[in-house]
């Protein structure tokens, strides 16, 4: 009877997310398509192959620092849809890196542009940081304005500083041989390579900050009761402002896996809404650092999976993974229908509906009274 009220936290997004699939593919049943069909190329396009995988692992790769990134700002009370600039800014500061820089050391050319992709996205995320710390202008506001800024930016760089001369697509010139960083050829020419280790890594980073140093404690402390903090003493602009830095310098290190590990340059419009799609990895695993991954690979199939819908059905497009993301995160984010099926229960439980042990007792007179009446 308290099956919802007892049912470990762990498992509701499980349930959560399992119904918006569900709610996803009766939407291509009102389409005109087998929903057991359609499932069956999500699953076969994401994972059929080991190069499906591959791709999968691809897509997961930016959804992590993505993720990663608005998580962070959140948890100082933040909401961070920049993402999608810094990411940009970051990519372009290290393909302006490894171009202007060709001849660093090959020990030192991956950290080198590790270093300079989250400085990019870092400086590009202070900035609405330090307007909303000292200026009170609204973080969201700022950093979607800056968003159209980056994406500017970006391409007058690309086409008019640092165009590839060789080539007719709005691309920079390759970077060093020294930056680029290994693919694995077990997925059979996917172009998975040590950026999703990385953001792996970033994830145990990311997490030990907030939980395990002071720096993060200061930083969720301001983002749960921005009064209780100073009133502890804690500068809440401060740490405002190096939690968007750190957040643009996680959304940054996307530019990590497309220019050192794919590409080799940095190309306009690289990213298919990166950052965007961070906000609901971030939203679905509740901002915990280690749940992102398995979020992030959860859209990353969506997103991989869909790709071929195009080809295997006639009634439904890719565009279905925008569907099936938006329905999980309106499942997930309904944390009231939880509540509200548990109290029902509750009520329920204490109904006594039917109870055998209880009699009921006639005296004497009451009876010969009825015995009279018939």
């Amino acid at each position: 009877m308290r099956l919802i009220e007892k049912l470990p936290q762990v498992f509701k997004p499980i349930i959560s997310v399992l119904v918006g699939l569900s709610l996803g593919l009766l939407v291509t049943k009102i389409a005109g398509e087998d929903p057991w069909n359609v499932l069956g190329i999500l699953v076969r396009g994401a994972f059929g192959s080991r190069y499906d995988f591959g791709m999968t692992l691809f897509y997961t790769t930016p959804l992590i620092f993505t993720g990663l990134s608005v998580a962070f700002a959140f948890h100082s009370g933040l909401f961070n849809i920049g993402a999608e600039g810094q990411l940009a800014m970051g990519a372009l500061a290290l393909a302006a890196a490894g171009i202007q820089f060709p001849n660093v050391p090959a020990f030192l050319a991956p950290v080198f542009g590790i270093l300079v992709a989250v400085l990019g996205g870092g400086i590009w995320g202070a900035i609405p940081g330090w307007l909303r710390a000292r200026r009170g202008s609204h973080e969201v506001i700022n950093t979607i304005m800056m968003n159209f800024i980056a994406a500017g930016l970006s391409s007058w760089v690309t086409l008019y500083l640092l165009r590839n001369p060789h080539s007719q697509n709005p691309e920079t010139d390759s970077v060093g041989a020294h930056y680029l960083i290994r693919q694995f050829s077990f997925f059979d020419g996917a172009p998975v390579s040590m950026a999703f280790f990385l953001a792996l890594f970033a994830v145990f980073v990311v997490w030990f900050i907030l939980w395990k140093t002071v720096l993060g404690f200061e930083i969720r402390a301001v983002g749960q009761s921005e009064s209780a903090a100073r009133s502890a003493g804690i500068d809440a602009a401060k740490m405002r402002m190096i939690a968007m830095a750190i957040s643009g310098g996680l959304a940054g290190m996307v530019g990590v896996g497309e220019i050192m590990g794919n590409a080799e340059r940095f190309r306009v419009g690289f990213s298919p809404g990166y950052g965007f799609t961070g906000i609901a990895v971030a939203l679905l695993a509740r901002n915990r650092p280690f749940a992102i991954i398995a979020s992030a690979l959860l859209f990353g199939a969506l997103h991989k999976g869909a790709s071929d819908l195009d080809l295997e059905t006639e009634n439904v497009t890719r565009d279905l993974a925008l569907i099936l993301q938006a329905l999980v995160i309106l499942c997930v984010s309904a944390e009231g229908v939880w509540e509200v099926l548990g109290d029902r229960l509750k009520i329920l439980s204490k109904k006594k509906w039917f109870n055998p042990a209880v009699s009921v007792e006639v005296s004497e007179d009451q009876a010969s009274g009825l015995k009279t009446k018939v």
